[in-house]
């Protein structure tokens, strides 16, 4: 899994460096506390996202939607520091060395979040395939998948 907060650049210029740092300990505690719900392990803080990594994919799915309503819920409470995640998932045996990930999972991850909208979870076929009973929480992004010419859930 990877996460991206939107504009935050932007959002240390608009609201300088203490606040946006203010904001930025709000996103790690609303990931953090996810990931320590459903099993998920912090790979790599990458100061305006996390990479992370768990045993299981519904346990990141589970964790992926909890992100997005947790930001949701503050959101609702703060209109006005709003903060806008996009998530990118991807399934399979990553190369572990040195307490970080490789490998074509992990840069598959990264290309789904980079290519979803703020408030978004993209995901390859893969993991809609890992997760046979919860089809229901999946629905088609729309178009062809920018990495593989297939349809992505």
């Amino acid at each position: 899994m990877f996460t991206d907060l939107k504009d935050s650049t932007e959002m240390t210029t608009r609201l300088g460096d203490a606040k946006a740092l203010h904001l930025i300990h709000i996103h790690n505690a609303l990931i953090r506390n996810a990931l320590r719900d459903h099993a998920g392990r912090e790979v790599k803080h990458m100061g305006d996202g996390v990479m992370a990594s768990f045993t299981s994919t519904p346990d990141a799915i589970e964790c992926a939607i909890a992100i997005q309503k947790a930001f949701a819920t503050y959101n609702s409470e703060n209109a006005e520091a709003s903060l806008h995640l996009r998530i990118g998932l991807s399934a399979g045996e990553p190369v572990a060395e040195d307490n970080d990930l490789f490998g074509a999972t992990v840069q598959l991850a990264a290309r789904y979040c980079a290519q979803a909208r703020p408030d978004q979870i993209l995901a390859p076929q893969v993991v809609v395939e890992q997760c046979p009973g919860e089809k229901f929480l999946f629905s088609e992004a729309g178009g062809p998948d920018p990495f593989r010419g297939q349809h992505h859930g």
